[in-house]
């Protein structure tokens, strides 16, 4: 498959709710060794395909009444990697998938949401990793 099939290429992200993400950012660092920040941690990593190239992977812990999940009543919520975004939602759209809102775009990436056949809501992510690169800032590896 080339470079603009729409599909999942990998991990963007873990999101889980916590009763204090401060805390649980906190207990991480200084027992598992993870380098947080105000969200949580950036795990840093070679793309398969362009060894040169960072890509990251996002841990956050979030606040355990946040509404970010919603629908979705789970504890965690995870975020996939894809390339060509518009195209897999128009796929996933026609096979009747519930894409719970619209492919909204920053700097770093654009985002989209959907519910798996459970109800899991899970986060899309086409990212510009090179965005994150140029922060800086310290990484998990």
């Amino acid at each position: 498959m080339n470079k603009n099939t729409p599909k999942v290429t990998g991990i963007g992200g873990i999101f889980f709710r916590s009763k204090d993400p401060l805390a649980s950012r906190t207990w991480y660092a200084e027992h598992l060794g993870l380098a947080v920040n105000d969200y949580g941690s950036s795990f840093e990593f070679r793309n398969a395909h362009r060894p040169d190239e960072i890509n990251y992977l996002s841990w956050c812990p979030f606040d355990e009444n946040t509404d970010y999940f919603d629908p979705s009543k789970k504890e965690f919520m995870i975020n996939y990697r894809v390339q060509n975004i518009e195209a897999l939602v128009d796929q996933l759209k026609a096979k009747g998938v519930s894409v719970v809102d619209e492919i909204t775009t920053y700097e770093y990436g654009k985002f989209v949401h959907l519910l798996d056949l459970e109800g899991n809501k899970i986060e899309l992510w086409e990212p510009v990793d090179q965005v994150f690169t140029e922060m800086g800032g310290e990484t998990t590896k």
